[in-house]
């Protein structure tokens, strides 16, 4: 079994070795890539379909390297492994991965044993699975009532790519109406209304963008891949 590890930092690609080599006596191979870039290219030469990755790299982020991993050999198993619990991170894995692969998110903090459990579930036996301790953090810096549903994500990235309303509907396939509505829940669920004081005339689209920053709902890897998908949906208008 060969295992790819695309990681930035050197001590967190050995100390994944290590943790690969005690947990997968299956493992023959271990190769490593120092970003994404490098990452999507080892694993389209070596033929690798178990990987280990970070999310935060620099030149691709795992996200995007995962997408291209995936769009070639879709039944590769990613685990997933970072810093950051960001409910933007796990949208972002949802979007692209096939319905036929196997992934994990496990944040770096964990325990090696919890870390070693991770990979056997993920790479050798093709489960799913995402740490608690990412789901308690989530749960911890936003209330149920608070979080965002798909379509208001949608129209938040939208938003902060800077396009009207109109741009918005068709590009989401909804009507004007509906847009306005998922912004005016959106400010609701973000806290944008009452955050402000109301002798200010300020503006609800850079509040609203300010505040999913802050709240870590949106981050910037999200919003570099969202450029690229409005590229290419720009390019299709022409």
């Amino acid at each position: 079994m060969k295992v790819l590890i695309i990681e930035d930092d050197q001590f967190h690609a050995t100390y994944l070795q290590e943790a690969l080599a005690e947990a997968l006596p299956e493992v023959t191979e271990i190769f490593h890539a120092a970003d994404g870039v490098a990452g999507e290219e080892e694993a389209r030469q070596g033929e690798i379909e178990a990987i280990v990755m970070d999310l935060q790299m620099e030149h691709r982020n795992g996200i995007e390297a995962a997408r291209t991993i995936w769009a070639e050999r879709p039944q590769s198993r990613i685990l997933f492994w970072s810093n950051y619990a960001d409910d933007a991170y796990l949208r972002g894995i949802a979007q692209v991965v096939p319905e036929e692969s196997a992934y994990g998110y496990v944040l770096k903090t964990a325990s090696r044993d919890r870390l070693k459990l991770a990979l056997r579930a993920v790479l050798v036996e093709a489960q799913i699975i995402v740490d608690r301790e990412i789901h308690r953090l989530q749960k911890r810096g936003t209330a149920p009532r608070t979080r965002l549903d798909d379509s208001e994500f949608d129209v938040l990235i939208d938003l902060a790519l800077g396009l009207q309303d109109k741009s918005i509907a068709e590009r989401r396939g909804m009507s004007l109406r509906t847009v306005q509505n998922r912004l005016l829940s959106l400010y609701d669920k973000l806290g944008v209304s009452s955050d402000l004081d109301e002798h200010l005339t300020l503006n609800k689209r850079v509040r609203a963008l300010n505040r999913a920053l802050a709240t870590r709902t949106i981050n910037i890897e999200t919003l570099e891949a969202a450029q690229r998908d409005l590229k290419t949906w720009l390019a299709g208008r022409r």
